[in-house]
């Protein structure tokens, strides 16, 4: 399969007989594309869509009526479900598949970005899907994935994010726009966690290793647990109980960029196999080392130059990895984002399997 990294812009989005490669991009209808605050696939999805248009695909996003972008966007939701009281989750998903579905043959691929549901609409239309696994919200859902695989091409966000018993037409990574994050050379005096108020995110890990560590801890992210933000974060937002535990919200991209930038490091305490870990990655871009217990993608995404790797559930680790976080050459830690986690990286990866896909419908075989 060519490269498509070696490839012109306009060779790069080339479809059959020259015209350019026509994509739908299907993205969830939770959030707005891209997101105001919090979104992580819809993230993933503008970036994608925008790094495909700027290599001269001819993409038509399919995502909510506010959303933002320089493909065509084509929408009957108005706006984000998470974003709108009252709004019917299953009317609107009814209504965003099957405007997409019914106009299936106008596009040489269809890229699913809205987990297992599009996958039946999938399997009654010729035209190839390729699907994003974002994460597996469960084992309930898997028997999905199964009946359709060999129908529509997985793609995984990480090596470590496979199911044994499907099918993947490759790994692709997120990918980042780097303008985005600024690049400090000097750790800053607190640290940060970047995450969903939920038991597997862990930030009630994150304060305790900060006040063990005697450093301020910046917590950012929505309020998925409202319980266990009320029991394990809400009391510690109190100065005078020890060095201060900072709770910000759910910040958008300019204060994201200022949050992260300044940090010493990024903890990353899950409870859970990260699929991917987006806000890893987000840090690292500005140099920011990860801390982070063994789980899911870690090892993967943040490797050996990006942060310090702690076992899982070992908070005293993480105490003494924060001293050795603050001596890390942050050059490198952004050099790995530059070579793995970009948009043109991304771009590459899902042209080669768009490509792969055409070539196997051409063969006469799926996908």
């Amino acid at each position: 399969m060519t490269d498509a990294g070696t490839l012109t812009p306009a060779r790069q989005g080339a479809g059959q007989g020259g015209r350019p490669l026509r994509v739908a991009m299907l993205a969830p209808v939770a959030w707005r594309v891209p997101p105001r605050h919090y979104g992580p696939w819809e993230r993933v999805v503008s970036l994608l869509t925008e790094g495909l248009v700027r290599a001269g695909v001819d993409v038509t996003l399919f995502a909510t009526a506010d959303s933002l972008t320089a493909a065509t966007l084509s929408a009957v939701v108005p706006s984000g479900y998470e974003e709108t009281p009252g709004m019917d989750v299953k009317v609107m998903e009814a209504l965003h598949l099957g405007n997409l579905f019914d106009r299936a043959a106008q596009f040489d691929v269809i890229h699913n970005h809205a987990d297992f549901l599009p996958l039946g609409y999938a399997g009654l239309v010729a035209t190839p899907t390729v699907t994003t696994v974002h994460g597996f919200s469960g084992p309930g859902i898997l028997p999905v994935y199964r009946r359709y695989d060999g129908r529509t091409a997985y793609v995984s966000i990480s090596d470590a994010d496979r199911a044994p018993d499907l099918t993947y037409a490759a790994t692709v990574y997120h990918g980042l726009d780097l303008t985005e994050f600024t690049f400090r050379a000097e750790p800053g005096a607190y640290l940060v966690f970047f995450g969903r108020m939920h038991p597997d995110k862990g930030a009630a890990d994150a304060i305790r290793i900060a006040r063990a560590a005697g450093l301020p801890l910046k917590l950012a992210g929505i309020v998925q647990d409202r319980a266990y933000f009320e029991r394990e974060v809400q009391p510690h937002l109190n100065p005078a109980s020890g060095p201060d535990v900072q709770y910000l919200g759910s910040v958008g991209p300019q204060e994201r960029d200022r949050v992260l930038s300044g940090a010493l490091a990024l903890l990353h305490p899950i409870h859970f196999d990260e699929p991917f870990g987006l806000s890893m990655v987000e840090a690292m871009a500005c140099g920011t080392p990860v801390i982070a217990y063994r789980r899911g993608s870690v090892p993967e995404v943040v490797g050996t130059d990006g942060g310090v790797i702690v076992p899982p559930g070992d908070e005293a680790a993480a105490v003494q990895a924060v001293r050795t976080a603050a001596t890390l050459d942050r050059r490198a830690v952004r050099a790995r984002v530059e070579r793995l986690f970009t948009v043109q990286h991304m771009v590459d990866g899902y042209l080669q399997v768009y490509r792969g896909m055409l070539a196997a419908r051409t063969a006469g075989t799926r996908p």
